[in-house]
């Protein structure tokens, strides 16, 4: 990862600035070679098609005028788009990238994933059973460890992504420290399902009840003990104020934050529609996304999605929690070995 001073410039600014889309999140296809059992990516919408190349980079630079700080690029895989090299290197020229992963593709795109900022291989356990189960996949632990070891032995910027269900939960704060001694960073995603509605923008979380979390009470400890190890060691990818509103949460049910959708984060799917985020109805087109984006309609919109308290994702929930100038410095402060260690990699891989 090589982060050129304009580009480094270029997202101060924009994180620095107000009104804008600081995080998004491209669904670059839908589809996937794997099968897993929480998900509905792969099963049950309809197959959607895939914009070209050229209008993902037109699209893009619509994204970078709108003052937009980080993408972040996931499917199905992204990594089975033929062109996700021109794509990651075009993205990243401009914006703090990210791409997903789910360990099976990753090492027959590694020179696609030089040009990532950050790449982000999907391990929730290391029980080898448990995980295979999980993917739908026989082998698929031993791929994604591979790959995310062999990542990082090529300077790549991987990390692992755990999404915390009652079937890994009590495995979170081990499985932590076990990548982070080994200078590999974790960061989060928190098992969720989509609610039954009509025309969303596409499905992610499918029900299945031994993924939902009934131990609430061992996963506030999960986020406590977390909040501790972040004081001690690097690698821990997740903010406190996050960390707490999710105690919060499973403590007493409550939301502490409101949805910050079409404000500071928005969901773009493989043919280029915009919602909120993928619950949504898709609300206009990346191509027309400036003509609308201080729209009246836009604002509306906003107000609407304030007051929806019906899911738990937690992309979500950290994108509203940063929502603004103040907490995107607050990101910085709460991360900064991190943002520390990065910069250092940075620097000697540059040389």
């Amino acid at each position: 990862m090589k982060v050129s001073f304009q580009k480094a410039l270029n997202v101060l600014k924009n994180s620095l600035a107000s009104n804008k889309p600081y995080h998004v999140q491209w669904m670059l296809t839908q589809r996937c070679n794997y099968r897993c059992r929480g998900c509905s990516v792969w099963s049950e919408q309809r197959k959607l098609g895939e914009i070209s190349t050229d209008d993902i980079k037109t699209g893009l630079n619509i994204l970078r005028k709108l003052g937009a700080v980080e993408i972040v690029f996931s499917g199905g895989n992204p990594l089975l788009r033929d062109d996700i090299g021109e794509i990651l290197d075009y993205a990243s020229r401009f914006f703090i990238t990210t791409v997903y992963d789910n360990g099976s593709m990753a090492l027959r795109k590694i020179d696609a994933l030089r040009k990532a900022d950050f790449v982000a291989i999907s391990l929730d356990t290391l029980d080898q059973k448990k995980f295979d189960s999980i993917r739908g996949v026989p082998g698929a632990l031993k791929t994604a460890v591979e790959a995310i070891e062999t990542l990082h032995n090529e300077d790549i910027q991987v990390g692992v992504s755990p999404t915390i269900s009652q079937l890994n939960l009590h495995e979170i704060l081990d499985f932590t420290k076990y990548f982070t001694e080994r200078g590999i960073p974790v960061w989060y995603c928190l098992y969720g399902y989509d609610y039954p509605s009509e025309n969303q923008l596409f499905k992610i979380g499918k029900k299945v009840d031994e993924f939902e979390i009934r131990d609430r009470k061992a996963m506030v400890e999960v986020c406590t003990n977390l909040a501790k190890l972040k004081k001690k060691r690097k690698g821990v990818y997740i903010t406190t104020k996050t960390l707490r509103a999710l105690e919060s949460f499973f403590m007493t049910g409550q939301r502490t934050w409101s949805c910050r959708a079409l404000e500071s984060f928005f969901m773009i799917d493989s043919l280029g529609n915009v919602a909120g985020c993928h619950r949504n109805e898709p609300v206009t087109t990346v191509s027309e996304l400036p003509d609308v984006w201080n729209s009246q309609y836009f604002e509306a919109l906003r107000k609407k999605y304030k007051e929806c308290s019906r899911c738990a994702y937690l992309c979500y929930i950290f994108y509203s929690l940063h929502a603004d100038v103040l907490s995107n410095l607050s990101i910085v402060l709460d991360q900064w070995k991190n943002v520390g260690a990065l910069l250092t990699r940075a620097r000697e891989k540059g040389r």
